[in-house]
């Protein structure tokens, strides 16, 4: 939401004409075209990214995979990680171009979209911030519990049931492992029998 916000602000209100009589439109960022543009990319990569990530945490239950796992869990990581850099940059380079903008009567209309546009780049540093956590949280997770463990069990047939983990809140010390098949085989197996009606 706080891309669109951006994006959507810069687009729509930041670009201004100087004076009645120039129609060319400049950028109300100190007339700086690199910082609109910037404020633009940043805006569009992180929405677009924001609904790929949307859809794979949709379907990651569905992901069989022990590395897809893996590697999905990792790219949102490094992406979450990337993109609180680059909403980092575009705070420090819209406020900085704000800040030496001079103001005019073109300026001033664009003035609340540039602002919003500044405040919402800083708001969504805290929120990419707050993924990254949440996804080293994630992975974090996952290497603990054997989400992304290639091998849960023995490999060996014969080798018995693990039992619960201790400290899982079982009162009692002593796994209950039943060996399989414990009945006798009978040496006479009586076959099919035939119901009476």
């Amino acid at each position: 939401v706080f891309s669109i916000v951006v994006f959507g602000s810069i687009v729509n209100e930041c670009y201004v004409n100087r004076d009645s009589q120039d129609p060319e439109l400049l950028c109300v960022f100190n007339e700086n075209e690199s910082a609109c543009s910037y404020g633009i990319a940043v805006g569009i990569i992180s929405f677009f990214g924001c609904i790929f990530f949307f859809v794979v945490d949709l379907y990651f239950q569905q992901i069989s995979s022990v590395k897809d796992r893996k590697r999905a869990v990792l790219l949102d990581l490094s992406f979450s990680g990337f993109l609180s850099f680059l909403w980092f940059v575009a705070f420090c380079f819209l406020a900085n171009q704000w800040q030496r903008t001079t103001m005019s009567k073109g300026v001033s209309q664009g003035a609340d979209a540039a602002r919003a546009a500044i405040a919402f780049s800083f708001f969504s540093i805290i929120t990419w911030v707050a993924l990254v956590l949440k996804a080293l949280q994630r992975y974090r997770l996952g290497t603990d519990m054997s989400l992304f463990a290639t091998e849960q069990f023995a490999a060996d047939g014969s080798a018995a049931y693990p039992g619960y983990p201790a400290g899982s809140g079982i009162e009692s010390t002593d796994t209950y492992q039943s060996p399989p098949f414990s009945e006798p085989a009978d040496a006479n197996p009586k076959g099919y029998q035939v119901p009476a009606y």
